[in-house]
């Protein structure tokens, strides 16, 4: 898939606040008419049928980036022969990036009894699969090799296309945390971050930034208590309480407590067209599939950069 121009991000980025607004209404109305459930593990006991072919080199990585954007991670390790695409039903119009499912393959013959653990960086090609109605996974060809019993990886691939079982399983990115990348072409007005290793559920249902912070107000504040002391002219109350009451204190008031709704603007990026824009921000992220929330705090600095990785200090698992 490629990659949507900066303009058309744009222009899609404050055209789906309106769409999203309405599918959390709606959900809302849901919940509380019809009292539904929501889990709270993203673990599947079952197995379900599907598909699974196969495509670039037979030992690559798979796709670069793909269809969720995740760009050269899908080169290096924990993503590293662990990608996959797959078709619509299971790639949610992006909002299945990031998911994790454990594929087998079925025959006992060559099939290893143990699974492959994959990630959602792509979908498949064509929408193979939606059209005769069953999930379809689109391996790399390492993924899809694993599937065997030692030593028969290539007699797997050389089959073209297997039946198998998958079930969705929590992900695991050991020794990692939540990481935000600030996408090229952020600006003051226009904010665009991709969300990487993200543990347990892997999907996002919604995403929020804060500007601002108490530690941003106390720094400001600070500084404004070295510019009026000298050793001189002493600092006068009056002077402490007109900043702390006028300034300062109500922007703090008025940014620190607002969250501002991100729109999924393809794949696992999200971004915000509204500005001036101005950091440290806090990033909160909600799961599509079981709702748990995170929230980073300061997470983006104030002095952040277009293409830089910003990471967290937390993960859900």
């Amino acid at each position: 898939m490629v990659a949507p121009t900066l303009n058309t991000m744009q222009r899609r980025c404050g055209f789906t606040g309106f769409v999203t607004l309405c599918c959390l209404l709606l959900l809302e109305c849901l919940k509380v008419a019809g009292n539904v459930p929501f889990a709270q593990e993203v673990s599947d006991l079952h197995w379900h049928r599907a598909v699974a072919t196969w495509y670039g080199s037979p030992e690559g990585d798979g796709s670069d980036g793909g269809a969720c954007g995740y760009g050269s991670l899908v080169d290096v390790k924990p993503f590293r022969a662990r990608v996959g695409a797959v078709s619509s039903m299971l790639f949610k119009k992006g909002e299945g990036c990031g998911a994790c499912y454990k594929v087998r393959c079925l025959d006992k013959s060559i099939c290893s009894r143990r699974a492959v653990t994959i990630i959602i960086t792509d979908e498949s090609p064509g929408n193979y699969g939606a059209n005769i109605g069953r999930p379809h996974f689109d391996l790399s060809g390492a993924a899809f090799g694993h599937m065997a019993v030692h030593g028969r990886n290539t007699e797997l691939r050389n089959r073209g296309e297997l039946p198998v079982v998958y079930r969705r399983t929590p992900c695991k990115y050991r020794g990692k945390n939540i990481a935000f990348h600030v996408n090229s072409g952020s600006n003051d007005n226009w904010l665009s971050l991709l969300v990487e290793y993200e543990d347990g559920d892997g999907d996002i249902g919604s995403m929020h930034i804060r500007e601002v912070s108490d530690i941003l107000f106390f720094q400001e504040y600070f500084d404004y208590i070295k510019s009026k002391w000298n050793w001189s002219l002493p600092l006068l109350s009056s002077d402490v309480s007109k900043i702390a009451s006028n300034r300062y204190i109500d922007k703090w008031q008025a940014n620190s407590n607002e969250w501002i709704e991100m729109n999924q603007l393809w794949g696992a990026n999200w971004c915000v067209n509204r500005g001036p824009l101005k950091g440290p921000f806090s990033v909160k992220l909600t799961t599509l599939s079981t709702g748990r929330t995170l929230s980073a705090r300061d997470v983006i600095p104030r002095n952040w950069s277009p293409k830089a990785t910003y990471t967290s200090r937390l993960n859900f698992l």
